[in-house]
């Protein structure tokens, strides 16, 4: 199917994290990063017309030799949200980085306002970044992880709840929450942790309590898996994850492989992969098995998100291109070529699944009407209007 969309060009704009704070208002992190590239580091508010035009309401300009809004998440509800933002190289040397960084936006101006800051990353690290930033679904909780240290953190107040943990296989490309659990994925993992409750059972308590002595457990482990097609000797790796938004039985995950390079050929072949994951649990014991595999691209995915109402899958992959995939069956819903002049790098569903945003180095942004009628279940009502005029066609045709 078809879907209308429309490409927005911004000078000097690289685009590396978006997040809307209501369904027609998005966030897009953006800029030259900590090099002295004379691009400035921003946070930009947009208001998203019914016509996909953006219409800049508002910005918020980083301070000097600070790094670019790496990644993002927002709690639309509060009109707030939560980005990576390394410090200047001065305080990283002086093992001061304020990566994790909580902001408001008003309702009447617009405007951005700084509640809270933390560090999250190892002190010293000059080359490690906030990559990874992803709220609960009860807003309770937020991980904010770098390429092998992550942090679990109170939404509200951005203070700890256990210690950081390190990550020693893999480097962390993304995490997904239950209501009970955390989903990490590294490039060679997947790690399960039970989220801590409180001593009286009530999960809900648990951000009352201090950060002493709380460890996470990891209760599964789950490694890549076999794919037809693919050799042994590939390398392939885990790069996304997120589960259902309502039904936390089913989880999806990104796994991207390079082939062995063939004998005269120039490069390596490479592929993703899109795999739907079912999760069950019978007598304590957790069960992750996989259910259908889907090949998306003769390329890598950079991206990776679930629409809202859990009808629809979305990717930006390597070779610029987007797509948008059912979730119940993996089936290719809808395609866009070209969309970038770069390898997409972020990629968000509004909240109420009308629109897709994507951005990429190349300081563009796109816009993507989703018609109403576009995977999930909407396309078996369609399925049964058409059966049913073709019974009463038949029944009026047939002799009577």
């Amino acid at each position: 199917m078809r879907a209308q969309h429309t490409a927005h060009s911004f000078p000097a704009f690289p685009v590396y994290s978006c997040a809307f704070i209501a369904d027609d208002q998005v966030v897009v992190g953006a800029g030259g990063g900590a090099s002295r590239t004379g691009i400035k580091n921003k946070l930009r508010l947009f208001r998203v017309s019914d016509d996909r035009q953006l219409h800049t309401l508002s910005e918020l300009e980083l301070e000097k030799d600070e790094d670019a809004p790496m990644s993002m998440t927002a709690h639309p509800q509060s009109r707030t949200l939560v980005c990576g933002i390394n410090s200047s190289a001065e305080k990283l040397q002086k093992g001061e980085n304020e990566n994790c960084r909580k902001f408001s936006v008003s309702t009447d101006e617009q405007k951005f306002a700084q509640l809270a800051t933390c560090g999250t990353l190892t002190p010293g690290s000059l080359d490690d970044y906030q990559r990874v930033t992803v709220l609960s679904p009860n807003s309770k909780y937020l991980v904010a992880a770098g390429a092998h240290d992550f942090s679990l953190l109170d939404y509200d107040t951005l203070s700890p709840v256990i210690p950081s943990v390190r990550v020693s296989e893999g480097e962390i490309y993304d995490a997904t929450f239950s209501l009970s659990r955390l989903f990490l994925a590294t490039s060679s993992k997947l790690f399960v942790y039970a989220l801590p409750t409180h001593p009286d059972g009530d999960e809900s308590s648990s951000m009352q309590s201090t950060s002493d002595n709380k460890q996470l457990d990891v209760i599964k482990t789950i490694e890549l898996p076999s794919i037809s097609g693919v050799p042994s000797r590939s390398n392939v790796t885990f790069r996304a994850a997120r589960l259902h938004p309502t039904r936390h039985d089913t989880l999806y995950t990104v796994v991207n492989a390079t082939l062995p390079r063939v004998k005269h050929e120039k490069f390596a072949k490479k592929r993703a992969y899109v795999l739907k994951w079912k999760i069950s649990e019978k007598d304590a014991s957790l069960d992750v098995y996989i259910e259908t595999i889907r090949k998306v691209c003769d390329g890598n995915l950079t991206c990776f998100d679930v629409s809202s109402d859990g009808r629809l899958l979305a990717f930006g992959a390597s070779d610029y291109s987007l797509g948008v995939l059912d979730s119940n069956t993996l089936t290719p819903l809808l395609s866009i070529l070209k969309a970038h002049e770069f390898p997409v790098t972020t990629l968000r569903f509004s909240p109420t699944s009308k629109l897709l945003v994507s951005g990429g180095v190349d300081s563009s942004i796109r816009v993507v009407s989703i018609p109403e009628i576009l995977g999930g279940q909407s396309w078996n009502a369609i399925i049964f209007v058409i059966i049913g005029i073709l019974i009463i066609i038949i029944a009026v045709l047939m002799p009577r």
